[in-house]
């Protein structure tokens, strides 16, 4: 009688990780930071179609690295859950929070009980309103959630990146500053990065209800630059009140 095989539950569960870890750890970095008029967020990404960095609902943003396929499909589930429940209830009900748990029960459900864990760390960022602070909700491959208070590092070397962005983060930083900061710490001091290396977003109050916005390649390269100090503000001193957000394509249009 031959005996069953067995492998001690620490044992799949570490191998899990380190299945997971490597698989992250293959792709590129994000970086996320609160600056002094919203929530900053880029990411090292030359695809102009498979986008790291989309817009969840009303002041909500999502952020994803490690596999494409597989954290797609978390931020679609996180778009039909948030509008749910925005029109089952009312939109104000809608946040960051209440979604970074979800995601978290899945991932954990994932992690414990599939045979294959999902290679994919992932974001949730709230913009404040009202008095009320800026949330990034990191969301780990196994379902830890951690909420981060000044900058939120995802994918790749995240310790190294982690330190060059603490060592440079100043409270209260203009978007071109924080912008600067970022992509020095994404590139390394091996490494310059241009604009159509990048995909950075940002969540602006200057935006008003719909606050997610994309920033193109030219506006990127004003910023990093130094000869623009903040997109948003300019939008709005140009168009006498709140921008609106635009899609990729210039139209208003909410994108799924």
């Amino acid at each position: 009688m031959t005996m069953p095989f067995y492998v001690a539950p620490e044992q799949v569960m570490k191998d899990r990780a380190e299945y997971a870890q490597k698989g992250i750890a293959r792709g590129r970095s994000l970086v996320a930071c609160v600056y002094d008029d919203g929530i900053l967020v880029v990411a090292e990404n030359p695809s102009r179609s498979l986008h790291k960095v989309t817009e969840i609902y009303d002041r909500i943003a999502f952020a994803g690295v490690g596999k494409y396929n597989e954290f797609d499909q978390l931020r679609v589930a996180g778009v039909r859950h948030a509008d749910t429940k925005g029109f089952a209830f009312s939109r104000e009900d809608v946040d960051a929070r209440s979604l970074a748990n979800l995601y978290a029960q899945f991932l954990g459900q994932v992690f414990t009980h599939e045979m294959k864990p999902l290679e994919v760390e992932i974001l949730v960022a709230e913009l404040g309103v009202d008095g009320k602070r800026d949330q990034l909700y990191h969301i780990a491959y196994e379902g830890t959630i951690t909420d981060e208070d000044r900058f939120a590092v995802l994918g790749g070397e995240t310790e190294t990146i982690s330190d060059r962005v603490a060592e440079s983060f100043r409270d209260g930083w203009a978007l071109d500053a924080a912008l600067r900061a970022a992509v020095t710490a994404l590139a390394g001091p091996d490494r310059t990065l241009e604009p159509a290396d990048l995909e950075v977003a940002v969540l602006s109050r200057a935006n008003g209800r719909r606050a997610f916005r994309r920033l193109g390649h030219e506006e990127l390269a004003e910023l990093l630059s130094g000869k623009r100090r903040s997109g948003t503000r300019a939008s709005r001193a140009g168009s006498g009140g709140a921008a609106s957000p635009q899609t990729d394509d210039g139209g208003p249009l909410r994108s799924e």
